[in-house]
C-alpha cells in the first residue's frame, strides 16, 4: 500500500515514533516540546510548534512529506509562507531542502523511528475489503471510545442538516414556519415521494391554510387538488365534492396544480400510497396549524410524538387507498416507525438549527434528548454496525452511525476517526 502524508500527520500528531535520543539528519540533537496544531488550510502542515535543536529553542511551523524532495516537487522553495518552517519531517530523506533565502531546514527522518506494527495495522485497516474498514476490529473497542466519537459524528450530521435549513430559510426570508412546513412535507414523502411532496408544499404556501384553519374540508381540497389528484371524475361523493371545492379555491388563489404523474405508486405497500400520506398530512395541518410553534413549545419527546398521533384523517380513507379504489380496511394513523422518521429527519433537525440560529442551548439539548428517546432506524447500514457488535440503542446512535459510514468509513478516513485512531494506536 502506498504510504500517505495523512499517515505521517497522524504519526507526528500522536508522537507514534521513537522519541528517545532524536537527531536531525545533520546529527543535531532534537527535542519536541510541542508538535504544533494540524493546519487544514493552505500553508505548512502543523502550526506553532516548539522544539530544541542542539542548544537552540525554535518556535514555528512543521512541514511533512513522504520524501524530502517533495519540498521541491510542491514548489515550497518558491513560497515565503514556508520560510517559518523550523523542521521538515519526512519518511525518507533523499536530499537537503532550503528556504527561499537559501538557508538549510533541519530534517527529521521517520523511516527507522516508526514501529513496524503500526504500519502493518494501518495497511490492514485501509486495505480491508469489508463493508467498512474496521468491521473485524470495532467489536473489540471499548464502548466509551465508540460512544465518544459517535457523539461527534451526530453533531456533525445535525450541523450539516441545519445548514440545509438555513439555506431554505434564507430563500423564504427568515420564515421559520414556512421553512418547517416545506421540510416536513418533503419528509412526509418518505424518500419515494419526497420530491413531489416538496413540490406540493412549494406550490401551496402554508399561509393559505391559515385562512381555512377551521375548514378542514377546504384544506383537504387544497392539498389533493394541488397534488393533481382531482383532475378527473369520481364515482364517490367525497372526491367529487373535493374537486368542486378545489376548482373554486384554485381560481381564488390563482393556483397551478403539479403534474400527477410525478407521484409514485409502483412497488409500494398501499398504506404508503401518496394518496393516504396526503390524507394524513392534511389531517396534521388541520390538527396543528403553524406546527413549528407547537414543536418549540413541546416540553419533552412525549409531547412531540403526540403532535403526530390521533390525526383527524377523513373517514373516507378507512376504506380507500385511492379515490377510485376501495379496500376492506385501511390504517388511518401514522405508524410508530413513520412518526419516528419524521421526528428524526425534521423535528430534531429544526430544534438543532433553531438553537444555532438563536443561540439558545436548550433547543440543542432537546434535539439530542429527542433522538435518545426514540428508536433507531432499521436499514442496511445500521444492521452492518449492529452485526459488528456496535450497540445501537436509539436514533442518537443510528444517526451518528449514518454520518460515520458516509463521511469516514466510505472515504476511509480512519486517521480522522476516533475509532480508527484507537485501533491504530493499539
Amino acid at each position: 500500500m502506498k504510504l500517505s502524508e495523512d499517515f505521517l500527520h497522524f504519526v507526528w500528531q500522536f508522537r507514534l515514533y521513537a522519541t528517545e535520543s532524536l537527531q536531525t539528519c545533520c546529527k543535531q540533537s532534537l527535542r519536541i516540546l510541542q508538535c504544533g496544531t494540524l493546519n487544514k488550510n493552505a500553508g505548512p502542515d502543523f502550526l506553532n510548534a516548539k522544539l530544541i535543536i542542539g542548544e537552540t529553542t525554535w518556535a514555528g511551523n512543521i512541514e511533512i512529506h513522504i520524501k524530502s524532495s517533495d519540498w521541491y516537487e510542491h514548489k515550497h522553495y518558491l513560497d515565503k509562507a514556508y520560510d517559518n518552517v523550523i523542521l521538515h519531517v519526512v519518511y525518507f530523506d533523499d536530499q537537503p531542502v532550503k528556504r527561499t533565502d537559501g538557508t538549510l531546514i533541519p530534517t527529521l527522518e521517520l523511516h527507522q523511528l516508526i514501529e513496524p506494527g503500526l504500519l502493518l495495522r494501518y495497511e490492514a485497516l485501509l486495505g480491508n475489503m469489508s463493508d467498512f474498514p474496521c468491521q473485524p476490529q470495532i467489536g473489540k473497542i471499548d464502548s466509551y471510545v465508540i460512544e465518544g466519537f459517535l457523539s461527534r459524528t451526530l453533531v456533525e450530521r445535525l450541523i450539516a442538516k441545519s445548514e440545509e435549513v438555513f439555506h431554505k430559510l434564507q430563500n423564504l426570508k427568515g420564515n421559520w414556519d414556512e421553512t418547517f412546513y416545506q421540510f416536513l412535507a418533503k419528509n412526509f414523502g418518505f424518500k419515494v415521494n419526497a420530491i413531489p411532496m416538496e413540490m406540493l408544499a412549494q406550490s401551496l404556501p402554508q399561509q393559505i391554510f391559515a385562512k381555512h384553519k377551521n375548514q378542514p374540508f377546504q384544506i383537504e381540497a387544497l392539498l389533493f387538488g394541488q397534488a393533481g389528484f382531482l383532475q378527473q371524475s369520481f364515482k364517490d361523493e367525497y372526491p367529487n365534492a373535493l374537486k368542486k371545492e378545489y376548482d373554486y379555491l384554485r381560481q381564488k388563489y390563482q393556483l397551478n396544480p403539479i403534474e400527477p404523474s410525478v407521484w409514485k405508486f409502483m412497488r409500494m405497500r398501499p398504506q404508503n400510497f401518496p394518496t393516504l400520506r396526503l390524507a394524513q398530512f392534511a389531517a396534521l395541518v388541520i390538527k396543528s396549524n403553524h406546527l413549528f410553534s407547537k414543536v418549540l413549545a413541546a416540553k419533552n419527546h412525549r409531547e412531540l410524538i403526540e403532535l403526530f398521533e390521533n390525526l383527524p384523517v377523513n373517514p373516507f380513507w378507512s376504506t380507500h387507498y385511492h379515490f377510485n379504489k376501495e379496500t376492506q380496511k385501511a390504517e388511518l394513523q401514522l405508524g410508530r416507525e413513520s412518526i419516528h422518521i419524521l421526528l428524526i429527519n425534521t423535528v430534531s433537525v429544526f430544534l438543532f438549527a433553531y438553537s444555532r440560529a438563536m443561540q439558545l442551548q436548550n433547543y440543542q439539548t432537546r434535539a439530542l434528548k429527542l433522538l435518545e428517546n426514540i428508536s433507531a432506524e432499521k436499514n442496511a447500514v445500521i444492521k452492518l454496525y449492529a452485526n459488528a457488535k456496535v450497540n445501537v440503542k436509539n436514533a442518537y446512535h443510528s444517526q451518528a452511525i449514518l454520518q460515520l459510514k458516509k463521511n469516514y468509513c466510505n472515504e476511509k478516513k480512519c486517521l480522522n476517526c476516533g475509532i480508527g485512531i484507537k485501533i491504530l494506536k493499539h
